[in-house]
């Protein structure tokens, strides 16, 4: 029995031995091969130029002012200049005048600064709302009773673009 034990780890050591070697040069030759041959087909081939962006964006998700309230302010200065819809956010009385005029200098910005637009020359292309998240709780009635209430949210989309 003692020799048996003795033999069986003597032929694990060479056994170990003799791959590890193999593998290890045959690994670098086949790795070589195809990156050689990724970086000619990556050269080769030309990537198209992006167009020129035509206009910017900016959106506000999860405005907590329901979409039909926000959607009158939207319709006052849809298709307006920049400054324009600014100065009719300014005296508009409404919840949803501040972080629709919050957006619009967002949008503004970002064509200013991303993109090089000039800032003189950008209107509202586009401007809408949608429904966000509706967060659902109730309210405590008469004699143990409660009902639903939905407190709804916006997502607020601006697209801006040069006259």
């Amino acid at each position: 029995m003692a020799e048996t034990k003795k033999k069986a780890p003597a032929k694990k050591e060479k056994v170990e031995a003799a791959p590890a070697e193999e593998v290890k040069e045959v690994k670098p030759a086949k790795a070589k091969a195809p990156k050689a041959n990724k970086e000619e087909k990556v050269e080769k081939v030309a990537k198209p130029s992006k167009p020129a962006p035509t206009e910017a964006r900016a959106t506000a998700t999860n405005v907590r002012v329901t979409p039909r309230k926000v959607r009158l302010v939207l319709a006052l200065v849809r298709g307006k200049d920049v400054k324009e819809a600014l100065g009719i956010l300014d005296n508009v009385n409404k919840a949803a005048s501040v972080p629709v005029a919050k957006l619009i200098k967002s949008a503004a910005a970002n064509a200013t600064n991303n993109f090089g637009f000039d800032e003189e020359k950008l209107y509202v292309a586009s401007i809408y709302a949608n429904d966000g998240l509706r967060m659902k709780r109730y309210m405590p009635r008469a004699k143990g009773s409660a009902s639903g209430l939905v407190k709804r949210t916006s997502h607020i989309t601006c697209v801006v673009k040069m006259r």
